[in-house]
């Protein structure tokens, strides 16, 4: 019988995508695979390889393994036939490393690796960080600032002429116009700046392997503008396309003093003069969507004016279901930024594919013995899907992976448990997670496949669980059962973020997940539990959050076992106020929670959040001039004392809550009572005079000899 989530993957056939692994393989297949992709002429002439066919730069070391980007991309065009080789980590000061495997007969592919360069290399405020947990011995420094476009740079200076494609989440959360956090301005698509020949967004296979194959066959890379999942310099409109102002589908309101930007015919943004236009007429006609596009506001527009910005985003997130999304293009300068649909969710079957291919499972061999922390984090875990439908306006996985659940088989996965027992050094029978961006979202899929092809909600589970979602953890209820009773596994245990308002819905899975899958902590994720913040972030309220503990306290004890549920909050979140972290910091204190380390919220680019953060604007409504101000937490100081809040009782924080809270008049918190936040007295060696210490170090006297403080 089909499961929802294959009927689901029905209903998205109809856009036709070809099996990945359909494709008839290169003609250098009879040379692949390789034992490990090649990082050095040496290694390419062992395999008796004269030249690459496809050269994959990246950020990270190579670990050739599935919960790496490179290896993943790697081996999937590898299994098509092509010669693959690996730049790693390379010196950006010079073109040598970037010269190391010659030039590639298709084309060189540049990512920043699994993270986004700045959010590697700088805390939420805007500190260099010392390590890199994708790198040996876990050192900082081995990666430029804006990885991708620094790679490419260098790619260019060496081979001028060799075709260029860029991807990974820092390229594919650029890929329009973007407010960027560590210069508090707004830069242009990464396309231009990187001066690469195609982008691809997601996770990219289907569209790098078409590409690949066509490049292959003999097509120029300037004329592949067809494929989902990219985008690229240029417009492919004909003249049976309709091109559809974005500001008929949500207007922004009269735009003063300024005259009106979306005049097109007298503006740099003009469409092709074949291209039927859309403006402010009351109705659209029904054009087929695969021949329309929405054009948003232009990068000058959405510079200069945050309530364009703030509109454009929401356009962008509303066109982002592969059932129902148009192209969207961009005006930069004398450029149109052109950005295909999304690409098709991949099939179980490709899936498997993907996931049992012959990685290692290590690191390349030439770091020798060297630890590479992300490695030894993920090297015992199993991914089991893909996507998120949560919509968290913080998280960039939507935008990156897509909403849409892709599953791998149960019996795919309980194979890779297996291979991990039998062939992965040190396991000691320990698997360390089954998950994907989210621990229980397996399977889950709206009920019907034509509502889902037609939805453009922004989340299933926001305000409240959608009446067509299914909830149904029969299945990964089942997968956690063959996996824990496979011989040789002592425990399986779930370190993937549950969603909690999900889970709740399933009793059978919470109790599943206390008795044997818990080791004695579970991290959930509440975030805030005001509604300000709640709100603003798409999360559900803490009654939500009550119930979950209420059912996981209540297996936990039947199973004879002492756990303990560990939240996770964000402090200087869009949407909080000083009030909100107040009453959060009270909260913790009544439950006896005390964090050891805050997330203060971090702008990346693309996420809604962030939108909300520079423009004041909220995108989850209609945007207009006079629509909902959204209160922002900005600057270090203000961004410092939420921080505050979530750690009361470090105190080194006591001056400044307690000046906070004069300023609040809750003066009456100040004491050393049940009920209140901080103490009048100060522990010598603490508060002010560590305010002024960078990173916020430990005092050097440990005595805690104390002064009283009027």
């Amino acid at each position: 019988m089909a499961t929802v989530s294959d009927l689901s993957a029905k209903a998205f056939q109809a856009l036709t995508a070809p099996d990945l692994f359909g494709y008839r393989k290169f003609w250098a297949t009879r040379l692949t695979p390789a034992p490990v992709l090649p990082m050095s002429r040496d290694e390419m002439d062992l395999l008796g390889w004269d030249q690459c066919d496809i050269i994959l730069v990246t950020g990270d070391a190579y670990v050739d393994h599935p919960s790496f980007g490179m290896a993943i991309i790697g081996r999937v065009l590898e299994a098509q036939g092509f010669r693959v080789g690996i730049i790693s980590q390379p010196d950006w000061n010079s073109t040598t490393d970037f010269t190391v495997l010659g030039s590639p007969s298709l084309f060189f592919g540049v990512t920043a690796g699994n993270m986004d360069s700045m959010v590697n290399r700088y805390t939420a405020d805007r500190r260099r960080r010392s390590d890199d947990a994708y790198t040996p011995g876990g050192q900082g420094g081995e990666r430029p600032d804006r990885s991708v476009i620094v790679y490419s740079q260098r790619v260019r200076e060496a081979f001028k002429e060799t075709p260029l494609i860029v991807g990974g989440i820092e390229a594919s959360l650029r890929r329009t116009a973007h407010y960027d956090y560590w210069q508090d301005k707004v830069r242009r698509s990464i396309l231009l700046d990187a001066r690469a020949d195609l982008l691809v967004y997601g996770n990219a296979e289907r569209a790098i392997v078409e590409i690949a194959h066509r490049m292959a066959a003999g097509e120029a890379i300037a004329t592949i503008d067809d494929v989902r999942g990219t985008s690229f310099l240029g417009n492919r409109a004909g003249p049976d396309w309709t091109e559809i102002d974005s500001t008929h589908l949500d207007m922004p309101g009269p735009v003063d003093p300024h005259p009106d930007p979306y005049a097109m015919a007298t503006t740099p943004s003009t469409p092709k003069s074949d291209a039927k236009v859309v403006r402010f007429s009351r109705k659209i006609p029904r054009a087929d969507r695969a021949k329309s596009y929405i054009r948003l506001p232009s990068f000058q527009q959405v510079k200069d004016d945050p309530a364009l910005y703030a509109h454009a985003s929401r356009i962008v997130h509303l066109e982002s279901n592969p059932g129902n999304a148009r192209a969207i293009v961009q005006r930069h300068g004398r450029s149109d930024v052109w950005i295909n649909a999304p690409p098709i969710p991949l099939r179980s079957t490709e899936m498997d594919r993907i996931y049992e291919l012959p990685y290692t499972r290590k690191p390349h061999p030439a770091y020798g013995d060297a630890a590479i922390p992300a490695y030894e984090m993920i090297r015992f875990s199993v991914t089991i899907q893909r996507g998120c439908f949560g919509g968290c306006t913080f998280c960039s996985i939507t935008e990156h992976e897509g909403r849409i659940i892709q599953n791998r088989s149960e019996d795919s996965v309980l194979r890779e448990v297996e291979t991990i027992r039998d062939e992965v050094p040190g396991f000691t029978g320990v698997i360390s997670d089954l998950g994907g961006p989210t621990a229980n979202m397996y399977r889950l899929a709206c009920k019907s496949p034509e509502i889902e092809a037609a939805c453009r909600r922004p989340s299933c589970v926001f305000p409240g669980v959608c009446s067509n979602l299914n909830t149904d953890h029969a299945p990964l209820i089942e997968l956690y059962r063959k996996a824990r009773n496979l011989p040789g596994i002592k425990k399986v245990l779930i370190a993937s973020g549950v969603r909690y308002d999900l889970a709740i819905e399933s009793p059978e899975y919470v109790k599943e997940l206390a008795q044997h899958h818990t080791g004695g902590y579970l991290k959930i994720a509440p975030e805030a539990i005001s509604d300000g913040p709640l709100r603003h972030m798409m999360k559900p309220g803490v009654g939500t959050y009550y119930r979950f503990k209420k059912l996981f306290d209540r297996y936990s004890k039947a199973a004879g076992k002492e756990q303990y549920l560990i939240p996770y909050f964000i402090a200087a979140h869009p949407g909080t106020t000083d009030e909100d972290m107040l009453e959060l910091a009270l909260w913790l204190k009544e439950h006896g929670y005390r964090a050891d380390q805050v997330q203060a919220f971090l702008p990346g680019p693309m996420a809604t959040a962030t939108a909300m953060y520079y423009t004041g604007k909220n995108p989850l409504r209609r945007v207009t001039r006079e629509s909902e101000e959204v209160s922002v937490p900005r600057g270090l100081k203000v961004r410092r004392l939420h921080k505050a809040f979530l750690r009361y009782h470090d105190a080194n924080n006591w001056p400044m809550l307690r000046e906070a809270l004069r300023r609040m008049g809750r003066e009456d918190l100040i004491g050393s009572g049940k009920h209140q936040l901080v103490p009048r007295f100060q522990p010598r060696g603490t508060g002010q005079a560590q305010e002024g210490r960078r990173g916020g170090r430990k005092p050097q006297s440990k005595r805690f000899s104390t002064q009283h403080v009027r």
